[in-house]
């Protein structure tokens, strides 16, 4: 079977598997612990990930701070601004695209007594600079909150506008970017507006259970203050307490040892089996495919397309012995694609609409299981 769902979720790489079983088996310390072999050991290891994950965005290791996944780093972030900072006004931006752990946060904070403005997008799930400069001159937010890479269509905001305008204004800026590491080169160091960002590992060949908070230091190198979402033994720089998943946490950082290490080799190979996955689904469903997704400005590996007269959920389980492939999002597979909705598609588009994402390790000839479907 072709698994085509890396949006979803990716296969562990092997050299991620062997450089965490050691912290599964006899490497088992606790890096909070003091003066002790195992324990320094685990320090040293928890240290090594988090210089590799700084190396990959481009920010300093101590403005790394490990979670479980993007959607507590996204919880985090967003709560702890809006707490430590209501004084400052209750005013939050955000689209009506994001991921569901950024929505859901929205609404929540919305019915304790904030203001959430939701901007539109444009037909490919963009949203447009003088819509969120519109939203900053009618009340100055706290907090703008925007995915970069869209994971449903692929997407791009445009970060790099949005930073600047965020760092113009002086309001903190927040990026879910789980979706583009190892897939879009960037450079925090060069996107100073980005306060905030967060990624999983298990969308780049990492472990499941552990993410990425990415806290920046101000301009003159004070920590950036936000309320905890977990409290307790001040682990990590005081932003995230508990007993730290070492195993997990030397996973992600042999992850992104590897994304930035074949970032340009994955690019090249993702656009290609894009181009050839685009071409193989017109030559079998000629004008009944319609692609949601962009042929530019996105992350290579992502295609949004509908079938026309298919219902998506029975296509996926009449081919699930030959293919795996998704309608959209796996965090909201339960409701209609908000995404889809937010774009301007029927009830019977999005009724149609698959997702194919792409993973490097696939070799061009197995796309050819797409003319059997």
């Amino acid at each position: 079977m072709l698994y085509l769902d890396n949006s979803a979720t990716t296969r562990v790489h092997d050299e991620v598997f062997q450089a965490m079983l050691p912290y599964l088996q006899e490497e088992y310390g606790n890096p909070s612990s003091k003066y002790y072999t195992l324990a320094e050991n685990a320090k040293r290891a928890v240290n090594e990930a988090r210089e590799s994950v700084a190396a990959l965005v481009g920010c300093e290791p101590d403005e790394v701070v490990f979670t479980s996944g993007a959607t507590e780093s996204n919880n985090m972030i967003i709560k702890g601004v809006a707490h430590y900072y209501s004084n400052n006004g209750k005013h939050i931006i955000t689209s009506k695209t994001e991921h569901p752990s950024v929505l859901e946060t929205c609404r929540f904070l919305e019915r304790i007594g904030y203001k959430i403005t939701y901007l539109d997008v444009d037909k490919y799930g963009r949203i447009l600079i003088e819509d969120l400069l519109s939203a900053i001159h009618s009340e100055p937010p706290i907090l703008v909150t925007l995915l970069w890479g869209n994971n449903e269509l692929g997407s791009l905001n445009d970060i790099e506008k949005i930073s600047m305008v965020c760092e113009e204004k002086n309001i903190m800026f927040h990026t879910d970017a789980t979706q583009i590491i190892g897939k879009v080169k960037f450079n925090l160091s060069r996107l100073k507006g980005v306060r905030f960002l967060s990624f999983s590992g298990h969308k780049i060949h990492g472990p499941k259970g552990v993410g990425v908070a990415v806290i920046r230091k101000d301009n003159i190198g004070k920590r950036t203050k936000i309320t905890p979402l977990l409290h307790g033994g001040g682990q990590e720089f005081e932003y995230r307490s508990g007993t730290l998943a070492v195993h997990n946490i030397v996973g992600i950082g042999k992850a992104a040892e590897i994304a930035a290490r074949d970032i340009d080799r994955n690019i090249s190979k993702l656009t290609q089996l894009e181009k050839r996955c685009r071409d193989l689904l017109i030559s079998k469903f000629g004008d009944q495919v319609v692609f949601n997704s962009d042929s530019k400005n996105k992350i290579p590996g992502i295609l949004n397309f509908l079938i026309k007269g298919v219902n998506n959920q029975r296509f996926i389980i009449k081919h699930s012995d030959r293919i795996a492939l998704s309608t959209g999002s796996a965090c909201s597979s339960t409701k209609p694609s908000h995404v889809l909705q937010a774009i301007g598609k029927t009830e019977n588009e999005i009724r149609s609409t698959l997702r194919i994402t792409l993973s490097a390790d696939i070799e061009l000839k197995e796309l050819e299981v797409i003319n059997n479907l």
